[in-house]
Protein backbone atom coordinates (compact mmCIF):
# COMPACT_ATOMS: atom_id res chain seq x y z
CA UNK A 1 0.00 0.00 0.00
CA UNK A 2 2.76 2.50 0.92
CA UNK A 3 4.59 1.67 -2.34
CA UNK A 4 1.48 2.57 -4.40
CA UNK A 5 1.06 5.89 -2.56
CA UNK A 6 4.67 6.83 -3.24
CA UNK A 7 4.26 6.03 -6.99
CA UNK A 8 1.12 8.17 -7.31
CA UNK A 9 2.84 11.03 -5.50
CA UNK A 10 5.78 10.94 -7.94
CA UNK A 11 3.45 11.20 -10.92
CA UNK A 12 1.75 14.43 -9.75
CA UNK A 13 4.44 16.96 -11.07
CA UNK A 14 4.81 15.11 -14.37
CA UNK A 15 1.04 15.10 -14.96
CA UNK A 16 0.87 18.82 -14.15
CA UNK A 17 3.69 19.56 -16.64
CA UNK A 18 1.99 17.53 -19.40
CA UNK A 19 -1.28 19.41 -18.84
CA UNK A 20 0.44 22.79 -19.02
CA UNK A 21 2.37 22.05 -22.23
CA UNK A 22 -0.68 20.63 -23.95
CA UNK A 23 -2.97 23.61 -23.33
CA UNK A 24 -1.17 26.11 -25.60
CA UNK A 25 -1.42 29.66 -24.29
CA UNK A 26 -4.13 28.99 -21.70
CA UNK A 27 -2.74 29.50 -18.22
CA UNK A 28 -3.29 26.32 -16.16
CA UNK A 29 -4.34 26.32 -12.53
CA UNK A 30 -1.47 26.73 -10.14
CA UNK A 31 -0.25 23.49 -8.68
CA UNK A 32 -1.24 23.27 -5.06
CA UNK A 33 2.18 22.50 -3.65
CA UNK A 34 4.78 24.14 -1.45
CA UNK A 35 7.05 25.46 -4.24
CA UNK A 36 10.13 27.46 -3.35
CA UNK A 37 10.83 30.68 -5.32
CA UNK A 38 13.50 30.51 -8.02
CA UNK A 39 15.84 33.37 -8.95
CA UNK A 40 15.86 33.78 -12.73
CA UNK A 41 16.69 36.10 -15.58
CA UNK A 42 14.04 36.79 -18.20
CA UNK A 43 13.94 38.38 -21.65
CA UNK A 44 10.99 39.38 -23.80
CA UNK A 45 10.05 37.49 -26.93
CA UNK A 46 11.07 39.79 -29.80
CA UNK A 47 9.75 40.23 -33.31
CA UNK A 48 12.55 41.02 -35.77
CA UNK A 49 12.49 41.76 -39.46
CA UNK A 50 15.20 39.86 -41.32
CA UNK A 51 15.95 39.02 -44.92
CA UNK A 52 15.60 35.34 -45.72
CA UNK A 53 18.90 33.69 -46.61
CA UNK A 54 19.21 31.90 -49.96
CA UNK A 55 22.01 29.32 -50.22
CA UNK A 56 23.75 28.94 -53.57
CA UNK A 57 26.53 26.59 -54.64
CA UNK A 58 29.57 27.19 -56.81
CA UNK A 59 32.93 25.94 -58.11
CA UNK A 60 36.32 27.68 -57.79
CA UNK A 61 37.71 28.73 -61.18
CA UNK A 62 40.86 30.62 -62.27
CA UNK A 63 40.50 34.10 -63.74
CA UNK A 64 42.44 32.95 -66.83
CA UNK A 65 42.98 29.51 -68.32
CA UNK A 66 44.78 28.51 -71.51
CA UNK A 67 45.53 25.34 -73.46
CA UNK A 68 48.90 26.28 -74.98
CA UNK A 69 49.63 24.97 -78.48
CA UNK A 70 52.08 25.71 -81.33
CA UNK A 71 51.94 26.20 -85.11
CA UNK A 72 55.05 24.08 -85.53
CA UNK A 73 54.70 20.44 -86.61
CA UNK A 74 57.33 18.09 -85.29
CA UNK A 75 58.27 15.77 -82.41
CA UNK A 76 58.60 17.12 -78.88
CA UNK A 77 62.30 16.98 -77.93
CA UNK A 78 62.20 18.50 -74.43
CA UNK A 79 59.55 18.97 -71.74
CA UNK A 80 60.57 21.65 -69.25
CA UNK A 81 57.62 21.53 -66.79
CA UNK A 82 55.31 19.12 -65.01
CA UNK A 83 51.85 19.38 -63.48
CA UNK A 84 51.94 21.80 -60.55
CA UNK A 85 54.94 23.79 -61.81
CA UNK A 86 54.78 27.58 -61.33
CA UNK A 87 55.98 29.47 -64.42
CA UNK A 88 56.57 33.13 -65.29
CA UNK A 89 55.28 34.85 -68.39
CA UNK A 90 57.48 33.89 -71.36
CA UNK A 91 59.10 30.92 -69.61
CA UNK A 92 59.75 27.97 -71.96
CA UNK A 93 57.37 25.06 -71.36
CA UNK A 94 58.62 22.62 -74.03
CA UNK A 95 60.68 22.43 -77.22
CA UNK A 96 59.72 21.04 -80.62
CA UNK A 97 62.27 19.80 -83.17
CA UNK A 98 62.97 22.97 -85.20
CA UNK A 99 64.27 21.50 -88.48
CA UNK A 100 60.98 21.63 -90.37
CA UNK A 101 60.22 25.20 -89.30
CA UNK A 102 63.80 26.28 -90.02
CA UNK A 103 63.53 24.78 -93.51
CA UNK A 104 60.36 26.72 -94.23
CA UNK A 105 62.10 29.89 -93.04
CA UNK A 106 65.07 29.23 -95.34
CA UNK A 107 62.74 28.72 -98.29
CA UNK A 108 60.95 31.98 -97.53
CA UNK A 109 64.23 33.87 -97.32
CA UNK A 110 65.39 32.38 -100.63
CA UNK A 111 62.15 33.46 -102.30
CA UNK A 112 62.65 36.95 -100.90
CA UNK A 113 66.16 37.15 -102.35
CA UNK A 114 64.85 36.14 -105.79
CA UNK A 115 62.06 38.70 -105.59
CA UNK A 116 64.48 41.44 -104.60
CA UNK A 117 66.75 40.58 -107.58
CA UNK A 118 63.79 40.66 -109.96
CA UNK A 119 62.74 44.01 -108.51
CA UNK A 120 66.19 45.50 -109.11
CA UNK A 121 66.18 44.34 -112.73
CA UNK A 122 62.65 45.54 -113.42
CA UNK A 123 63.43 48.91 -111.86
CA UNK A 124 66.47 49.44 -114.15
CA UNK A 125 64.43 48.32 -117.15
CA UNK A 126 61.65 50.76 -116.24
CA UNK A 127 64.09 53.65 -115.91
CA UNK A 128 65.62 52.74 -119.34
CA UNK A 129 62.24 52.78 -121.11
CA UNK A 130 61.33 55.98 -119.33
CA UNK A 131 64.43 57.67 -120.81
CA UNK A 132 63.77 56.22 -124.27
CA UNK A 133 60.16 57.39 -124.13
CA UNK A 134 61.36 60.92 -123.32
CA UNK A 135 63.51 60.83 -126.51
CA UNK A 136 60.58 59.46 -128.53
CA UNK A 137 62.53 56.20 -129.01
CA UNK A 138 60.01 54.01 -127.12
CA UNK A 139 56.25 53.81 -127.47
CA UNK A 140 53.72 54.49 -124.75
CA UNK A 141 52.85 50.79 -124.65
CA UNK A 142 56.46 49.75 -124.06
CA UNK A 143 56.72 52.24 -121.19
CA UNK A 144 53.51 50.94 -119.65
CA UNK A 145 54.71 47.33 -119.90
CA UNK A 146 58.00 48.23 -118.15
CA UNK A 147 56.07 50.08 -115.42
CA UNK A 148 53.78 47.06 -114.91
CA UNK A 149 56.73 44.68 -114.57
CA UNK A 150 58.32 47.00 -112.01
CA UNK A 151 55.13 47.18 -109.93
CA UNK A 152 54.71 43.39 -110.11
CA UNK A 153 58.27 42.88 -108.91
CA UNK A 154 57.74 45.30 -106.04
CA UNK A 155 54.58 43.43 -105.01
CA UNK A 156 56.45 40.12 -105.15
CA UNK A 157 59.06 41.52 -102.75
CA UNK A 158 56.35 42.62 -100.31
CA UNK A 159 54.75 39.18 -100.51
CA UNK A 160 58.08 37.45 -99.94
CA UNK A 161 58.81 39.66 -96.92
CA UNK A 162 55.46 38.64 -95.42
CA UNK A 163 56.29 34.98 -95.99
CA UNK A 164 59.63 35.44 -94.20
CA UNK A 165 57.93 37.17 -91.29
CA UNK A 166 55.33 34.40 -91.01
CA UNK A 167 57.94 31.64 -91.26
CA UNK A 168 60.07 33.41 -88.63
CA UNK A 169 57.15 33.58 -86.16
CA UNK A 170 56.35 29.92 -86.72
CA UNK A 171 60.00 28.94 -86.28
CA UNK A 172 60.07 30.88 -83.02
CA UNK A 173 57.25 28.66 -81.73
CA UNK A 174 59.51 25.64 -81.71
CA UNK A 175 60.01 26.85 -78.14
CA UNK A 176 56.55 26.94 -76.53
CA UNK A 177 56.32 29.63 -73.82
CA UNK A 178 53.84 30.49 -71.08
CA UNK A 179 51.44 33.27 -72.18
CA UNK A 180 51.16 34.63 -68.62
CA UNK A 181 52.31 33.88 -65.08
CA UNK A 182 50.60 30.62 -64.30
CA UNK A 183 50.43 27.24 -62.63
CA UNK A 184 50.76 24.21 -64.91
CA UNK A 185 47.62 22.15 -64.50
CA UNK A 186 48.44 19.35 -66.92
CA UNK A 187 50.99 18.40 -69.57
CA UNK A 188 49.23 16.78 -72.51
CA UNK A 189 52.31 15.42 -74.36
CA UNK A 190 55.52 13.59 -73.57
CA UNK A 191 58.94 13.68 -75.22
CA UNK A 192 58.66 12.00 -78.62
CA UNK A 193 54.99 12.86 -79.16
CA UNK A 194 54.18 14.66 -82.40
CA UNK A 195 53.12 18.29 -81.98
CA UNK A 196 50.79 19.63 -84.64
CA UNK A 197 49.22 23.04 -85.26
CA UNK A 198 46.24 23.50 -82.94
CA UNK A 199 46.97 20.49 -80.73
CA UNK A 200 46.91 21.45 -76.99
CA UNK A 201 50.28 20.74 -75.42
CA UNK A 202 50.17 22.22 -71.89
CA UNK A 203 47.21 23.49 -69.85
CA UNK A 204 47.89 26.43 -67.52
CA UNK A 205 45.88 28.58 -65.09
CA UNK A 206 46.66 32.12 -63.99
CA UNK A 207 48.01 33.06 -60.57
CA UNK A 208 46.38 36.50 -60.53
CA UNK A 209 43.46 35.62 -58.28
CA UNK A 210 40.60 33.17 -58.40
CA UNK A 211 36.83 33.29 -58.61
CA UNK A 212 33.96 31.14 -57.49
CA UNK A 213 31.31 30.65 -60.15
CA UNK A 214 28.00 30.52 -58.32
CA UNK A 215 24.93 28.87 -59.83
CA UNK A 216 21.93 31.12 -59.11
CA UNK A 217 18.31 30.30 -59.95
CA UNK A 218 16.66 32.53 -62.53
CA UNK A 219 14.10 33.52 -59.86
CA UNK A 220 16.89 34.86 -57.61
CA UNK A 221 19.41 36.37 -60.04
CA UNK A 222 17.77 39.81 -59.76
CA UNK A 223 18.87 39.88 -56.11
CA UNK A 224 22.54 40.08 -57.17
CA UNK A 225 24.22 43.13 -58.73
CA UNK A 226 27.70 43.96 -59.97
CA UNK A 227 29.97 44.98 -57.09
CA UNK A 228 27.83 43.35 -54.37
CA UNK A 229 29.82 41.87 -51.48
CA UNK A 230 29.11 38.15 -51.06
CA UNK A 231 30.31 35.86 -48.26
CA UNK A 232 31.71 32.53 -49.48
CA UNK A 233 32.70 29.38 -47.58
CA UNK A 234 34.74 26.57 -49.15
CA UNK A 235 33.64 23.05 -48.23
CA UNK A 236 37.14 21.59 -48.12
CA UNK A 237 38.74 24.54 -46.28
CA UNK A 238 36.45 25.40 -43.34
CA UNK A 239 39.40 26.92 -41.47
CA UNK A 240 39.38 29.83 -43.93
CA UNK A 241 36.01 30.92 -42.57
CA UNK A 242 33.89 33.31 -44.58
CA UNK A 243 35.67 34.86 -47.57
CA UNK A 244 34.02 38.11 -48.65
CA UNK A 245 34.37 38.93 -52.34
CA UNK A 246 32.82 41.28 -54.88
CA UNK A 247 30.63 40.18 -57.76
CA UNK A 248 32.80 40.66 -60.87
CA UNK A 249 30.56 39.28 -63.60
CA UNK A 250 26.99 38.10 -64.10
CA UNK A 251 26.66 35.96 -67.22
CA UNK A 252 23.68 37.54 -69.02
CA UNK A 253 22.20 34.31 -70.42
CA UNK A 254 20.69 31.41 -68.50
CA UNK A 255 21.51 27.74 -68.92
CA UNK A 256 18.48 26.40 -70.81
CA UNK A 257 18.78 22.98 -69.15
CA UNK A 258 18.96 24.11 -65.51
CA UNK A 259 17.40 27.59 -65.78
CA UNK A 260 20.26 29.07 -63.76
CA UNK A 261 22.68 31.96 -64.19
CA UNK A 262 26.42 32.00 -63.47
CA UNK A 263 27.60 34.73 -61.07
CA UNK A 264 31.38 35.16 -60.72
CA UNK A 265 32.67 36.32 -57.33
CA UNK A 266 36.31 37.25 -56.63
CA UNK A 267 38.16 35.29 -53.94
CA UNK A 268 40.95 37.83 -53.50
CA UNK A 269 44.41 36.47 -52.67
CA UNK A 270 43.18 33.06 -51.54
CA UNK A 271 45.08 30.29 -53.35
CA UNK A 272 43.18 27.00 -53.54
CA UNK A 273 42.98 24.40 -56.31
CA UNK A 274 40.42 25.10 -59.00
CA UNK A 275 37.45 22.77 -58.86
CA UNK A 276 36.89 23.21 -55.11
CA UNK A 277 33.21 23.44 -54.22
CA UNK A 278 31.81 26.23 -52.08
CA UNK A 279 28.62 27.95 -51.05
CA UNK A 280 27.45 31.48 -50.56
CA UNK A 281 24.42 33.22 -49.10
CA UNK A 282 22.43 35.94 -50.83
CA UNK A 283 19.65 37.96 -49.23
CA UNK A 284 16.03 37.12 -50.03
CA UNK A 285 12.78 38.84 -49.08
CA UNK A 286 12.41 40.30 -45.58
CA UNK A 287 10.13 38.46 -43.15
CA UNK A 288 9.03 39.04 -39.53
CA UNK A 289 10.16 36.38 -37.07
CA UNK A 290 9.66 35.78 -33.35
CA UNK A 291 12.98 35.04 -31.65
CA UNK A 292 14.21 33.98 -28.22
CA UNK A 293 17.72 33.26 -26.91
CA UNK A 294 18.85 29.69 -27.49
CA UNK A 295 19.33 29.31 -23.73
CA UNK A 296 15.57 29.68 -23.21
CA UNK A 297 14.75 26.46 -25.10
CA UNK A 298 14.95 23.08 -23.34
CA UNK A 299 14.62 19.74 -25.10
CA UNK A 300 13.01 16.89 -23.19
CA UNK A 301 11.74 13.64 -24.70
CA UNK A 302 11.43 15.03 -28.20
CA UNK A 303 9.68 18.20 -27.00
CA UNK A 304 11.00 21.77 -27.13
CA UNK A 305 10.01 23.66 -24.00
CA UNK A 306 10.33 27.22 -22.66
CA UNK A 307 9.51 28.61 -19.24
CA UNK A 308 7.28 31.69 -19.42
CA UNK A 309 6.91 34.13 -16.51
CA UNK A 310 3.19 34.71 -16.14
CA UNK A 311 1.54 37.98 -15.08
CA UNK A 312 1.38 36.81 -11.46
CA UNK A 313 5.15 36.16 -11.42
CA UNK A 314 4.94 32.37 -11.52
CA UNK A 315 6.32 29.88 -14.02
CA UNK A 316 4.39 28.38 -16.94
CA UNK A 317 6.11 25.72 -19.08
CA UNK A 318 5.14 25.82 -22.75
CA UNK A 319 5.80 23.50 -25.67
CA UNK A 320 7.11 25.45 -28.65
CA UNK A 321 8.15 24.79 -32.24
CA UNK A 322 11.45 26.34 -33.31
CA UNK A 323 12.78 27.26 -36.74
CA UNK A 324 16.22 28.26 -37.89
CA UNK A 325 18.93 30.17 -36.10
CA UNK A 326 18.88 33.97 -36.17
CA UNK A 327 22.48 34.98 -35.68
CA UNK A 328 24.63 32.96 -33.30
CA UNK A 329 22.59 33.10 -30.09
CA UNK A 330 18.94 33.39 -31.02
CA UNK A 331 16.45 30.98 -32.53
CA UNK A 332 13.17 31.56 -34.32
CA UNK A 333 10.01 30.37 -32.55
CA UNK A 334 7.22 29.33 -34.92
CA UNK A 335 4.55 28.63 -32.28
CA UNK A 336 3.97 28.48 -28.54
CA UNK A 337 4.74 32.06 -27.43
CA UNK A 338 3.74 35.58 -28.43
CA UNK A 339 5.62 38.84 -28.81
CA UNK A 340 6.19 40.60 -25.50
CA UNK A 341 5.94 37.53 -23.26
CA UNK A 342 8.85 37.00 -20.87
CA UNK A 343 10.83 33.77 -21.05
CA UNK A 344 13.40 32.46 -18.57
CA UNK A 345 16.92 32.16 -19.98
CA UNK A 346 18.93 30.70 -17.09
CA UNK A 347 16.73 27.89 -15.80
CA UNK A 348 18.47 24.49 -15.50
CA UNK A 349 15.44 22.91 -17.16
CA UNK A 350 11.63 23.07 -17.23
CA UNK A 351 10.26 24.53 -13.97
CA UNK A 352 7.13 23.20 -12.28
CA UNK A 353 4.10 25.33 -13.12
CA UNK A 354 3.19 27.74 -10.36
CA UNK A 355 6.75 28.11 -9.10
CA UNK A 356 7.29 31.72 -7.99
CA UNK A 357 9.94 33.41 -10.17
CA UNK A 358 12.03 36.12 -8.59
CA UNK A 359 14.03 38.33 -10.94
CA UNK A 360 17.77 38.60 -10.36
CA UNK A 361 18.84 42.10 -9.43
Amino acid sequence: MNHRIRSLTALIPITALALSTGCGHEEPQRVDADLKPVNVEVVDVERVSQAKSIDVRGIVQPTRRAAVSSRVMGPVIALKVRSGSIVAKGQVLLEIQPEAADGQLAQARGALAQAQAALALSERNFQRFKALHAEKAASELELDMARMQFEQARGAVTQAEGAVSSASSVAAESEVSAPFAARVVQTLVEVGDLAAPGRPLVQVESLEGQQIWLTVREADVHRVAMGDQVGVRLDARPELGEIVGAVQEIVPSADPATHTFTVKVALGDIEVPSGFSGRAVISGDSTDRLVVPTGAVHRRGGLELVVVRAADGTARTRAVTTGGMVGDRRVEVLSGVDQGESVVINAPGPVADGTPLELNR
